[in-house]
């Protein structure tokens, strides 16, 4: 008697990465189930959410804090044990953690790919840009990317359109904002290259969304639904077929012969536990949530690397006065970034830089800023007017190197109300991010020169960007990695992840694109084999 599934594939996880997995099988006629932790949560009540929140600067605060289903904010979640607090903003709910993000979507470059081949550090990727080009179309053109076509983005060679690309992006870059014009205008002269950030803000009519009307909200939500967000992708897999189960948090995965995965358990918020059968597996939690349920699972770790090598962007900001009005927070909240070392033979000594304009309305930083040196009343007024037609805030990203020791295992003392493990993260910068510093700060110190600027917060010290990767480490053979170049588990044949957390170089640029290409691809794959 033939084996009876519940599903052709199974998707753990409903983010932007997950969904276009899913809707990908779906759309090919595939029985497709896809597991989330949260709930559906209406785009209306997220921005009702926001409006009556008193704490506007934390970007989880306007979705669903579940004891069940924590955002990674929620005290106690995640217990760090390293020299950095490692806390992005991860959600759970249908959609995933770009209901928030800025919406950046930059393909890696050829080099960021043969960081070991040609600079002597960190691991080359088992695949090539070449080989992942055309799912970078696909990407785009599934999520609407507003790009330009003439730009080189490694910021080496200006009027030269770079990387290759074989297609044009869907929609043209939008138009530039006052703000990112005068300080083009004044610091691009100096030699650091201004380029236009591809991101996935559509300022023309796309795949149902309108286009982008410059509410300036984009985190934490877009109230108009022209920033992309998973959940996109989550009711295009639903209309093509896909079953959606909320409210099911995977929490073991059950091997069966031949190394096959048979099963993945998941339970609801009451602990009631449920079984689901499958043929083929994606793991589309985040970069620290895979991981975490591999480890719980006992699966994929012959090599010993899941949970480890774990990467982020980790940076450093400033923000000062310009002599000339500027007006930020007008339109997106991200248009461009500075790319003088983006690529280049110093990346064997240091990490290569990236400096990113934010672009979101600054009051609230200046009020809380002047309400700290006691000025109030008509004096308060004149001064937030002034300072907000100044302001420049500058967010500055390194590129980690994978580092065995870095890495995220499951709590072993703390639980969620339905007994699932919360997450320990163990996180140091290393000194190839430390080498980068003092340039970056050089550079903060010539961008406030030339705009003849006054520095009022130098935030110098590591933060946190919230871009997972390294944790499921991609390789070329069993003893190296967690995955293979298909994004499919060395230990598991019908087990693949779909996850920024395969990623075995972190390069400068966000990673969510890369990590839909890549999951494209392995749904192409998978659909040939089911």
């Amino acid at each position: 008697m033939a084996t009876q599934y519940d599903a052709d594939v199974i998707v753990v996880g409903s983010g932007a990465i997950g969904s276009n997995a899913a809707y990908a099988l779906a759309s090919q006629g595939k029985s497709v189930i896809i597991l989330e932790a949260g709930e559906w949560i209406p785009r209306w009540k997220i921005v009702e959410n926001f409006r009556s929140s008193a704490r506007k600067g934390n970007h989880d605060d306007p979705y669903p804090d579940a004891p069940w289903a924590p955002v990674s904010f929620s005290p106690g979640y995640i217990e760090n044990t390293g020299s950095f607090a490692f806390l992005p903003g991860m959600l759970h709910l249908v959609g995933g953690t770009t209901w928030h993000w800025a919406a950046a979507t930059w393909r890696l470059l050829p080099n960021d790919m043969q960081m070991k081949s040609l600079y002597g550090v960190g691991r080359d990727w088992p695949v090539t840009y070449d080989e992942l080009e055309p799912w970078y179309v696909k990407a785009e053109y599934a999520l609407g990317i507003a790009g330009s076509d003439t730009e080189d983005q490694s910021g080496l060679n200006p009027d030269t359109s770079y990387p290759p690309r074989s297609a044009p992006y869907p929609v043209p870059p939008e138009a530039e904002t006052y703000y990112f014009q005068r300080l083009k205008a004044r610091i691009e002269p100096e030699g650091y290259p201004f380029i236009h950030e591809p991101n996935a803000r559509t300022n023309q009519p796309w795949d149902g969304r309108p286009g982008c009307s410059g509410n300036n909200n984009c985190m934490p939500v877009c109230p108009i639904g022209a920033m992309y967000s998973g959940d996109v992708h989550a009711r295009h897999a639903q209309k093509a077929g896909a079953q959606i189960l909320t409210d099911s948090t995977a929490f073991k995965l059950e091997k069966g012969e031949g190394g096959k995965i048979v099963a993945v358990h998941c339970r609801s918020a009451k602990g009631v536990d449920r079984r689901l059968t499958a043929r083929y597996f994606i793991i589309a939690s985040n970069g620290l949530e895979t991981p975490k349920l591999l480890l719980m699972s006992d699966v994929a770790n012959s090599s010993d690397l899941v949970g480890r090598n774990l990467m982020d962007h980790t940076g450093i900001g400033l923000q000062f006065l310009a002599d000339e009005p500027l007006w930020p927070g007008r339109g997106q909240v991200q248009q461009g970034a500075i790319f003088r070392l983006r690529d280049g033979a110093f990346r064997s000594q240091h990490s290569a830089i990236k400096h990113a304009l934010t672009n979101t309305v600054p009051n609230r930083a200046i009020t809380e800023h002047l309400l700290k040196k006691n000025i109030v009343g008509p004096e308060l007024d004149k001064q937030i007017r002034h300072m907000a037609a100044r302001w420049v805030d500058i967010s500055t990203v390194f590129e980690q190197l994978p580092h065995l020791e870095n890495r995220v295992q499951p709590s072993t003392t703390r639980k969620t109300s339905n007994g699932i493990p919360m997450m320990k993260i163990h996180y140091d910068p290393d000194d190839y991010i430390k080498a980068a510093v003092p340039i970056a700060k050089q550079d903060f110190a010539n961008f406030v020169q030339i705009m003849n600027g006054t520095v009022i917060e130098d935030n110098t010290g590591f933060q946190n960007r919230d871009h997972i990767m390294g944790t499921v480490i991609m390789g070329d053979n069993h003893r190296n990695s967690v995955v293979n170049h298909e994004c499919r588990t060395w230990n598991h044949p019908n087990l693949f992840m779909a996850t920024t957390g395969v990623f075995p170089s972190a390069s400068v640029v966000n990673p969510t694109l890369t990590g839909i290409a890549l999951a494209l691809r392995s749904a192409d794959i998978i659909a040939r084999e089911v």
